[in-house]
C-alpha cells in the first residue's frame, strides 16, 4: 500500500512549536497549494487549497529554525486522518500531512549551510573514439 504526498506551497502563518515528552519537537503549520485555469468562457480561475504539516523531532526543530509565513517549501510526507472530541463533546475530524521530508524552494533562508560540500569535478581519463564510416556503418559490436 501506498500512502504519499507531494506539495510545493507556501507557508500561511509561522509554525507553532510545541516540546513534548523527553523534550521532542513537534511543528504545525498550514501550507497553501494554488491552482489556476481558464473556465470555458476563458475566465481565469484560481483555487486555493490548505494543507495541514505536521512536522517532529529534527525536521520539526529545522522547521523552528527558518521556516516562516510565506515560505515556499517541498514537502513530502503521508496522509493522516484524525478525529478528536471538541469542548461540546463533538467528534471532530482533521486531515494532517505528517512530513517525511522538506526542502526550500528557491533561495535558502539565512543560516542554512548545506549538508555536504558541492563534490568537486573529478578528472575523467579521455575516451578512445573510432570513427564510423557512415555509408557501411562501420564494425559495430552488434
Amino acid at each position: 500500500m501506498v500512502n504519499k504526498v507531494i506539495l510545493v506551497g507556501h507557508v500561511g502563518k509561522e509554525p507553532e512549536i510545541r516540546h513534548i515528552d523527553n523534550n521532542m519537537t513537534v511543528a504545525r503549520f498550514t501550507l497553501a497549494t494554488n491552482e489556476r485555469w481558464n473556465n470555458k468562457d476563458g475566465t481565469r480561475t484560481d483555487h486555493t487549497e490548505w494543507h495541514n504539516i505536521v512536522m517532529w523531532r529534527g525536521l520539526a526543530e529545522i522547521a523552528e529554525k527558518y521556516v516562516r509565513k510565506g515560505s515556499l517549501l517541498y514537502i513530502e510526507g503521508r496522509l493522516r486522518l484524525r478525529s478528536y472530541d471538541d469542548k461540546e463533546g463533538n467528534k471532530r475530524y482533521v486531515t494532517e500531512i505528517l512530513a517525511d521530508e522538506m526542502n526550500f524552494v528557491g533561495p535558502k533562508p539565512e543560516g542554512i549551510q548545506s549538508a555536504k560540500p558541492a563534490p568537486q569535478a573529478a578528472a575523467v581519463p579521455p575516451v578512445e573514439t573510432t570513427e564510423i564510416d557512415s555509408e557501411t556503418g562501420g564494425d559495430l559490436p552488434f
